[in-house]
């Protein structure tokens, strides 16, 4: 354990900030979960107005570093072209 003040800071520190960003990760997969249940149900009005939010919150995780920029690049994308293929059925 660690005995100087500011390694007892750091910890504390480390605890909280791992406390948030569990939480926003669990805010993002259900955002994320919402959205992609509506496109599997062939609901385009409904996945339409969560996109707005969801790319929202997705960009706000990764610039945050909670998630990769990468990885936040590939959630959009995959959402995108499921969102434009089902238009496109309709």
């Amino acid at each position: 354990m660690a005995s100087h003040q500011s390694a007892l800071k750091a910890h504390k520190q480390s605890l909280a900030n791992r406390e948030r960003n569990r939480q926003a990760r669990t805010r993002l997969r259900s955002v994320l979960k919402s959205l992609r249940k509506a496109l599997t149900a062939g609901d385009a009005p409904a996945a339409q107005s969560n996109l707005n939010e969801t790319v929202s919150l997705i960009d706000k995780m990764a610039k945050k570093g909670i998630i990769h920029d990468n990885t936040a690049s590939r959630y959009k994308s995959r959402i995108a072209l499921r969102l434009n293929a089902l238009s496109a059925a309709a």
